[in-house]
């Protein structure tokens, strides 16, 4: 049995790892061009000024969208390329290539899922602050209505925002991301908080512009996972609880959905002095119309006294070039977790695998374990289906191989293969694949 009707099949990608065009027009900067210009921070010295060249080349690319028989097209938009500054005057050439993407997408008969911020933030907001600033909840806000002026004529799925626990915790708190900061813990809070106030405000905003907008947001989810299934209840109530980092997904989707923090994260916050008034929960608690969850892996998890310990992986496990382990259990149990705390439609709008992998002298790249992984995750996601979750959409990460942040280009997770001289886009045996269960519903991966 196939996945439901109108299920969402589609790959995804972000602005900064495909676009390229750096410096192309007046687009401004964002923290990844300025800070992946510092020596050491990038693999090899890597950056996204060329990229894919998809800043280019995007109509070859929907071209080859349509090719694979793909339903949906996650992608967003680069903030400062769209408003150099962040705020204030828009670029007519941003304008135009979104604008163009999007008609080739109607063209192709592909449904748009446009990402509002995928971790570019504009360098101009970030010398006033960045999300430490009061006004950048209103400064997001703003660049969301841009949006729905421009875009909401064809375009009504929006993304608000990717990754928090990313983009936060690797990029203001550990260092390891733009803007490569290493703040105290209380001021991630009040990045948080800020980022959460402009989500909430930009949810209402586009509401107003494009009525019969679906709405949500993408979070990082990489779930504890019951080695009994007895532990089931146990397993999911750690994934949820506090671990005093940033990585989990109720820190930030409980106040968009509840209007409220979760009360696992009280301790914490009143331990690092973070406050806020009480009116701004109401301005966050926001309507949304499904739950993007982007899931890669999860980490099995025990009993051990009062908590818990993860379960070291035995050395027969598959590992990915990310050195993750291939746990498809990971969508089965995510999609369940997730649907009963929150009883939204689910929508993995991330999952994917990186491999080692490079074409043979017949200018293939014969990507087997990629199909298996698919085939794997696929099957896990349609148990959860078949339980009961309401499964609305699986975007693959992703269409093209592209620059994959500190890892640059290092890493390989496309269908397509990008020849970075050149820009050659070779398919891979998985597009082929993937091509398939998207004519098929699913069920080629279901076999």
């Amino acid at each position: 049995m196939a996945f439901k009707e109108g299920f969402a099949w589609g790959t995804a990608t972000a602005s900064y790892q495909i676009e390229g065009g750096a410096y192309e027009a007046d687009k401004g900067l964002n923290g990844w061009d300025v800070g992946s210009a510092t020596e050491g921070r990038i693999f090899n010295g890597h950056s996204g000024d060329v990229g894919c060249d998809h800043y280019h080349r995007f109509k070859e690319d929907v071209a080859i969208m349509k090719k694979l028989g793909l339903k949906a097209y996650r992608f967003s938009v680069n903030w400062a390329r769209l408003i150099p500054a962040g705020t204030g005057k828009i670029s007519a050439d941003g304008k135009r290539f979104y604008t163009e993407l999007l008609k080739e997408l109607k063209r192709a008969h592909i449904e748009p899922w446009i990402t509002l911020f995928h971790w570019d933030y504009p360098y101009e907001l970030y010398l006033k602050g960045g999300w430490l600033n009061p006004a950048s909840s209103d400064w997001f806000a703003s660049y969301a209505e841009v949006c729905g002026k421009l875009f909401g004529k064809d375009c009504s799925h929006f993304i608000l925002i990717n990754e928090p626990q990313v983009f936060l915790g690797e990029g203001h708190s550990a260092g390891r991301h733009a803007p490569f900061l290493k703040l105290s813990d209380g001021e991630v809070m009040r990045c948080a908080h800020n980022v959460l106030l402009g989500c909430g405000k930009a949810e209402k905003v586009l509401r107003k512009l494009v009525p019969g907008a679906k709405i949500g947001t993408a979070q990082a989810f990489w779930p504890f996972l019951p080695e009994k299934e007895e532990d089931y209840a146990f397993a999911k109530q750690e994934t949820f609880n506090c671990h005093r980092d940033f990585g989990s997904v109720n820190y930030y989707t409980d106040p968009l959905l509840f209007g409220r923090y979760p009360e696992e994260f009280a301790a914490w916050q009143r331990e690092c002095g973070f406050s806020y008034p009480e009116s701004d929960m109401e301005i966050i608690r926001s309507k949304l119309d499904f739950y993007g969850v982007n899931t890669y892996s999860g980490d099995y998890i025990v009993r051990k006294g009062e908590g818990f310990a993860r379960v070291t992986p035995p050395p027969t496990d598959p590992l990915t070039d990310m050195r993750w382990t291939v746990h498809p259990d990971a969508l089965y149990y995510g999609a369940k977790y997730v649907w009963e705390r929150y009883g939204l439609p689910v929508v993995y709008t991330e999952n994917g695998v990186a491999l080692a992998e490079w074409k043979d002298l017949e200018g293939r790249i014969l990507d087997y374990s990629r199909i298996d992984f698919i085939k794997r995750y696929l099957r896990a996601l349609h148990r959860a289906a078949e339980e009961g979750v309401d499964v609305a959409g699986y975007f693959y990460w992703s269409l093209l191989d592209n620059f994959e942040w500190a890892e640059g280009f290092s890493k390989k997770f496309g269908l397509v293969h990008v020849d970075y001289e050149t820009g050659e886009r070779t398919l891979k045996e998985s597009a082929k694949f993937y091509k398939k269960v998207a004519e098929t519903n699913g069920e080629a991966a279901l076999k």
